[in-house]
């Protein structure tokens, strides 16, 4: 059986709590859809573009659309469309005017409609999944633009919480990956009061404090202890010489789940399957899955379609050397975070039960486990 099954485009059906659509009085009109406003249009186009795998590029020219005419009064960009002069704003294009006007003209854009057509529908097929997804409260793994996301915290954290979670973890970068503009402990420090901000505004949803630390090539992590103590969650992964020998790789992986700090392996065999593939690093997998299951170690179950990590034969191995496993979008963007139900569909495919998932976990239970290792099942 192949990584992924992607499931027929089907037509989108927006969550509970998503965005504002606006009907008259007397409700949609027949045979018409709801009204959408233009904010919202174009951010559902950005949020369906990244679910989708899009480059960057193409996302933020609607995402920054959103931006401008968010600042501007109903009044000024109505009289901006009828005069024409809407894509003389900076941060407009051709594209993202012609969504503008013609929400503005009460019609549903013609891109929104093409794009919940081509791809708002089901990422897998069927039931595959659904139970395990449905029993996810978080996501322990994602990035913002403070790293080498595409977006900004808060609004990571928002794309979350309407997704359903009551909380997830924001987990950039550490500094030795400086192509992906990891943080330094100032940085992070500076990240940190940011969160706190967030979640004033946010509650009850909760943003926790995160990183994903790199693993050094000795087991050593690349953050300062006293730093990573004060964090609800680490996720600790190897991105450098991954193709080291056998024995290396063992002891450097076995160091890292060790620590206490550690909370999550993060992305076990660093493979690509998509795009310029990369072969797994190896090391021998049951000493590593066993260390984890003694210190309280959690697997990460990596749903980006490019990496799938890991393969089903490790993932049923370390199922069966009593391992406890996150299961993480690793979202770069907020479209991304529709991603776990990847993760739960192989999760559910090898016999992974919910209670062996700490994002099924509440927030209080989670940050119970970091601290002592107590499960809520115990």
């Amino acid at each position: 059986m192949g990584d992924w099954h992607p499931a027929p485009a089907a037509r989108w059906q927006p969550p509970t709590g998503w965005g504002t659509v606006r009907n008259d009085a007397a409700g949609p009109r027949p045979g018409k859809e709801p009204y959408v406003e233009p904010v919202e249009a174009l951010e559902r186009i950005a949020f369906l573009l990244e679910r989708q795998g899009a480059v960057t590029y193409r996302v933020q020219a609607f995402r920054t659309a959103a931006t401008v005419i968010g600042a501007l009064s109903a009044d000024e960009l109505r009289t901006r469309a009828r005069s024409g002069s809407l894509a003389r704003l900076k941060g407009l294009g051709p594209k993202t005017t012609r969504v503008i006007e013609e929400a503005l003209a009460g019609a549903r854009p013609e891109y929104l409609t093409h794009l919940e057509e081509e791809a708002g529908g089901p990422l897998v097929e069927g039931a595959q999944g659904q139970r395990l997804r449905q029993a996810l409260r978080g996501d322990c793994h994602l990035h913002s633009d403070w790293s080498d996301g595409g977006s900004p915290v808060e609004t990571m954290a928002r794309a979350a919480r309407d997704l359903g979670h009551s909380w997830c973890v924001l987990t950039d970068h550490s500094p030795r990956l400086t192509v992906a503009r990891g943080l330094t402990a100032e940085r992070l420090r500076q990240q940190l009061s940011l969160v706190a901000e967030v979640n004033e505004r946010l509650a009850p949803f909760r943003l926790l404090t995160g990183i994903e630390c790199d693993i050094l090539d000795d087991g050593s992590l690349d953050q300062e202890p006293e730093l990573l103590e004060q964090l609800d969650v680490v996720v600790a992964s190897v991105h450098s010489k991954l193709r080291m020998d056998k024995g290396p790789m063992t002891r450097r992986l076995l160091a890292a789940v060790r620590n206490p700090l550690v909370d999550v392996l993060g992305h076990c065999t660093g493979r690509q399957i998509t795009g310029r593939p990369r072969p797994e690093s190896q090391f021998d997998a049951e000493a590593v899955f066993a260390a984890c299951a003694e210190h309280h170690t959690a697997v990460e179950i990596n749903c980006r379609p490019d990496r799938f990590d890991p393969p089903r034969r490790l993932l049923r191995l370390a199922l069966e050397t009593g391992t406890l496993f996150s299961i993480d979008s690793d979202a770069h963007a907020p479209g991304q975070l529709d991603w776990q139900i990847y993760g739960c569909a192989r999760a559910e495919e090898c016999g992974v039960p919910p209670e062996r998932v700490i994002n099924t976990w509440t927030e209080r239970q989670l940050a119970t486990w970091t601290r002592t290792g107590r499960t809520p099942h115990r």
